[in-house]
């Protein structure tokens, strides 16, 4: 998957557990295994709002997009689509 996201860092960086940021944000655990994980196939910005919240960061501190490689086999006006 192309976006990858990075809560696992920012837990680490602020020596946060998963339980307590579930807390915080108002998730499950399990829910923010599933994001941590990239098995998430989409995020509420009410749930990114309130993870940038807890972690006092920028959304783009969270989610990073990378090529893969059949993104980087297509043309530019088909990656898009």
């Amino acid at each position: 998957m192309p976006i990858v996201v990075r809560i696992d860092v920012e837990l680490a960086r602020r020596k946060m557990s998963v339980g307590e940021f579930a807390e915080k944000v108002g998730l499950t655990p399990a829910n923010v295994a599933v994001l941590k994980n990239g098995r998430a196939k989409a995020v509420r910005f009410s749930t990114l709002e309130a993870m940038c919240r807890v972690l006092d960061c920028q959304p783009g501190d969270l989610l990073e997009w990378v090529e893969d490689d059949h993104t980087a086999s297509q043309a530019p006006h088909e990656a898009r689509r």
